[in-house]
């Protein structure tokens, strides 16, 4: 006679799903969790900080010009971060100024990812020679120091916050084109490739179906990076000047606004400099764990 309980217990030998295994070994993380929720922050005031702000991000209050914080002498919670030279509200244009930064991540990072993704492909499976070619450049391009780089093609572009982003993500796409072309050098010597080729998958099918979907993990992982290096070489060359241009709320331009008051008035340059600061903070920390959950090396038995 069977055990009808025993058919209907759960097997506890079945295998997670790759969601729940992703979670698992991200949580292992403590300060990956804590960017990833504040980076879940950061993308809420990006999205909808225009309507939370308390004032207009331009507004000037000119009877209000360098007021303090609110907990300092002087301070009034009509402006509970203080104000600029300007006075314009200082929170108004940090929470309005997350969309500027959020933007040039997003942008950035998509137009390297996207870019160096494909050249990279076209790398792995390319004759020699073509292979030698591209990443003898890419190799020139990395020769160079990256914000030097993008000022130098901001500078001939002209200055402007989408110069700024084309020039980053072109100084960014050679980390993108190797760490494709590794990881596709890789699988291409896998059993499955082999099969695929030989039931007749052409080099496109190969490229971006059979190869491209076994790639993405080391890709993900440098486009969380990414973003926080395109958000600081944004704010770099909005502090020199040629990146987003007055009255533009975006951090680095609000650096160099307030680099006449250091001394005057601490909050002009500390609030923006804490923003990026956490920002670029938090993505790093979740792009560690990011790193973590995704490389099969790095899990834990």
């Amino acid at each position: 006679m069977t055990d009808k309980t025993s058919s209907a217990a759960p097997d506890v030998h079945a295998r997670p799903s790759r969601l729940n295994e992703f979670w698992f070994y991200f949580r292992e993380n403590r300060g990956a969790v804590i960017g990833l929720w504040v980076f879940a922050v950061f993308a809420f005031l990006a999205l909808f900080g225009q309507w939370i702000a308390p004032h207009d991000a331009t507004s000037q209050f000119r009877s209000a010009t360098l007021q303090p914080p609110v907990w300092q002498e002087g301070g009034t919670w009509s402006h509970i971060l203080g104000t600029d030279p300007l006075g314009r509200d200082m929170l108004s244009r940090l929470i309005v100024g997350a969309r500027y930064s959020f933007f040039v991540g997003v942008v950035v990072v998509s137009i390297a990812a996207s870019g160096g993704i494909i050249v990279g492909l076209i790398a792995g499976f390319a004759p020699r020679w073509l292979d030698d070619i591209i990443m003898r450049i890419m190799d020139i391009v990395l020769a160079f120091p990256s914000l030097l780089l993008a000022l130098v093609l901001v500078a001939i572009l002209g200055p402007s916050l989408t110069n700024a982003m084309i020039a980053i993500a072109i100084v960014l796409q050679p980390h993108y084109v190797r760490l494709t072309r590794a990881s596709v050098m890789s699988e291409r010597q896998k059993d499955y490739v082999t099969s695929a080729r030989v039931a007749g998958a052409g080099v496109l099918r190969l490229m971006f179906v059979t190869v491209l979907p076994n790639c993405l993990a080391p890709i993900i992982v440098q486009a969380a990076l990414s973003f926080s290096t395109a958000i600081l070489d944004a704010a770099a060359l909005g502090f020199l000047g040629m990146g987003a241009q007055p009255p533009t709320p975006e951090w680095g331009t609000m650096l160099a606004e307030a680099r006449e008051f250091i001394l005057r008035a601490w909050w002009v340059v500390t609030f923006p400099g804490i923003a990026i600061l956490v920002t670029v903070l938090a993505i790093n920390l979740m792009g560690d764990g990011l790193r973590d959950a995704l490389d099969p090396k790095l899990k834990r038995s």
